[in-house]
C-alpha cells in the first residue's frame, strides 16, 4: 500500500506562477491518497481566488500563515498534516506528473532520509533565460551536485525535497534567520549532522522560473548571502566551501579599491578584475546577458554576505526561531 503524501506550499502574492505550478499538480500520477496543503501568508494580488479555482481538480486545503514567513507556514501544514510522506513544493515550480511517484519510491527504495531532483531553472525572457543558463553554469553557481547531479547520487542538499513527516518533525522542522532564505540549507545541514542521507535524483524531475529582472536576481542572490553568514554564526561553520568564492571576489575588489586609495597603485585591482572578465567570459561563452547574470549573481552574493559577516553574531543567534 503506497503511503500517504501532503504537499506542503508556502505562497505569498503568487498570482503570476501559481495557476502553472497547481496545473502541474493537477496533473500527477500517484496513485496514493494525496493531497495539496497550502499556507497563505496574507496574499494580496488574488493568489487564494486563483487556487481556489483549482479545489475541484486538485485536492487542496487552505490556511492562513498570519506570521507570513516561508518556514512558519510549512512547519503549521507539517503540524497539520495526517500524511506519512511530506512532499515540499514551490510556487515559482512546475512539477513532471510522476514527481510524487518518483519522489515516493525513491524514498521507499533508497534508504535516505530526503529524496529530491537537481533544480532544473527555465527562463521565459532573454534575461531569464541567462539566469537559468547561468544557474546551470559551473562558472555562475559553483560545482555543486544539487544543480548537475545526472543520476542518483548522495549530496548536501535538493530542491524542495520529500521525506517522512516523522524525519521532518523529528529535525525540528524549518528554523527562521534573519535573511529568511536559509531554512532549506539549514534544515539539510542539521539533518547530516544527526547522520541522515540526502539523495539527489534526476529521475525526480521539476522546473524552476528564476528571476527575470536584473533586480530582482541581484535582491535574490544578495540575500542568499545574508542567508549563509546566518548559517556561519548559528552553526558554527559553512555548509560547504563555495561561498568562499564570491566573498574572496568581493573582499578583494574592496581590498583592491583601498590599496588604491591609500597608495596609488590599482595594477593589482586591475588584474583582480580582468581575471574576473575573462573568467566569466570564458564560463559564459561569451553571451553578454549571461555574463552580467552571473556577474550580478557573484557580486551581490559576495555584498550580502560581507554584509552579513558584519552584524554582531548573538544578535543572529538572538533571531533565529
Amino acid at each position: 500500500m503506497l503511503p500517504s503524501v501532503s504537499v506542503l506550499l508556502a505562497v505569498y502574492n503568487e498570482a503570476a506562477t501559481i495557476d502553472e505550478c497547481l496545473a502541474s499538480l493537477a496533473d500527477q500520477d500517484y496513485r496514493g491518497t494525496w493531497e495539496v496543503l497550502v499556507a497563505d501568508g496574507g496574499s494580496s494580488d488574488g493568489t487564494v481566488d486563483r487556487i481556489t479555482d483549482w479545489v475541484e481538480r486538485v485536492p487542496i486545503r487552505i490556511f492562513e500563515n498570519p506570521d507570513r514567513l516561508q518556514s512558519y507556514g510549512l512547519n503549521l501544514l507539517a503540524s497539520i498534516s495526517g500524511a506519512s510522506v511530506l512532499v515540499r513544493a514551490d510556487a515559482h515550480t512546475t512539477y513532471s506528473s510522476d514527481y510524487i511517484a518518483r519522489s515516493v519510491d525513491a524514498l521507499l527504495t533508497s534508504g535516505a532520509d530526503a529524496v529530491g531532483g537537481p533544480m532544473r531553472p527555465q527562463g521565459e525572457t532573454g534575461f531569464g533565460r541567462a539566469v537559468a543558463a547561468a544557474y546551470r553554469s559551473k562558472i555562475g553557481i559553483g560545482p555543486a551536485r544539487f544543480h548537475h547531479a545526472e543520476q542518483p547520487v548522495l549530496g548536501d542538499t535538493v530542491y524542495l525535497g520529500t521525506m517522512t513527516r516523522a524525519t521532518f518533525l523529528a529535525n525540528g522542522g524549518l528554523r527562521s534567520f534573519p535573511s529568511q532564505v536559509a531554512e532549506d540549507a539549514d534544515f539539510f545541514y542539521r539533518l547530516r549532522a544527526r547522520g541522515g542521507r540526502i539523495l539527489i535524483d534526476p529521475a525526480i524531475r521539476s522546473i524552476y522560473r528564476p528571476r527575470a529582472e536584473p533586480g530582482a536576481l541581484w535582491r535574490q542572490f544578495f540575500r542568499y548571502g545574508l542567508g549563509k553568514a546566518d548559517m556561519l554564526y548559528v552553526n558554527g561553520e559553512f555548509p560547504s566551501w563555495r561561498p568562499l568564492a564570491p566573498l574572496a571576489l568581493v573582499v578583494g575588489i574592496l581590498a583592491g579599491v583601498l590599496l588604491g586609495l591609500i597608495a596609488s597603485t590599482w595594477l593589482p585591482l586591475l588584474l583582480l578584475l580582468a581575471t574576473w572578465a575573462v573568467v566569466l567570459i570564458a564560463g559564459a561563452r561569451a553571451r553578454p546577458l549571461e555574463v552580467a547574470a552571473i556577474s550580478i549573481m557573484h557580486l551581490s552574493y559576495g555584498i550580502g554576505l560581507v554584509r552579513g559577516l558584519l552584524r554582531w553574531p548573538g544578535s543572529v543567534r538572538a533571531q533565529v526561531s
